[in-house]
């Protein structure tokens, strides 16, 4: 049996909209590394709940509640891959920001009901839904404006040091840059500059 959800058809840009709405309430001073686990906690009262073995039995580093009261996260994610676990706290952040409804019919608590869901969903509704939640976190860790003018920084420091920030390899060590000072990855910093040209 396939599940078939209703999943809102929203751009890029709806999503940044989305993205942004949630930095003015959250994070209005726009600190940087967004503290988005303490944003989880403390504002959105989440529980976060370390779990062993979560990316290995559903190939995903956490899942929120249906009850959107706490998001499970895989333990070793959560103590040894930081930037990995804030971006799966913003990416389940973002599925209760604009799919609150979808999950709260769900009913999926556990693993075993996840990994259930997962093989029974329409795969272009899941596609859909974490493309969704993906930009959204990818939005909400690495805002428009800071990124772009922390770029330009970087590029200034490139070019005292005598390279070209327009080489491959000045490129590279810009992503690695910003990607240390926003505390992602540096494919979440590619990603966002494309995105953003």
């Amino acid at each position: 049996m396939t599940i078939k959800l209703k999943i809102p058809v929203l751009s890029y840009e709806q999503i940044r909209n989305h993205a942004n709405a949630f930095l003015s309430k959250y994070n209005a001073t726009g600190v940087i590394p967004v503290p988005i686990e303490e944003i989880a906690e403390f504002s959105l009262h989440l529980n976060i709940i370390p779990i062993p073995g979560i990316q290995n039995s559903l190939e995903v580093a956490g899942f929120i509640s249906s009850d959107l009261r706490s998001i499970s996260v895989d333990q070793f994610v959560m103590e040894k891959r930081v930037t990995r676990y804030r971006f799966t706290l913003a990416h389940e952040i973002g599925h209760l920001w604009l799919h609150s409804e979808i999950f709260a019919q769900l009913k999926l608590n556990t693993v075993e009901e996840w990994k259930k869901f997962q093989t029974e969903m329409d795969v272009n509704d899941y596609r859909w839904l974490e493309f969704q939640a993906y930009a959204f976190a990818g939005l909400v860790l690495a805002p428009k404006e800071a990124l772009a003018s922390r770029r330009v920084i970087c590029e200034q420091q490139i070019e005292k040091e005598g390279l070209s920030p327009a080489t491959e390899a000045a490129q590279y060590a810009i992503h690695r840059m910003l990607a240390s000072e926003f505390n992602v990855s540096a494919e979440v910093i590619e990603r966002r500059l494309q995105k953003d040209k």
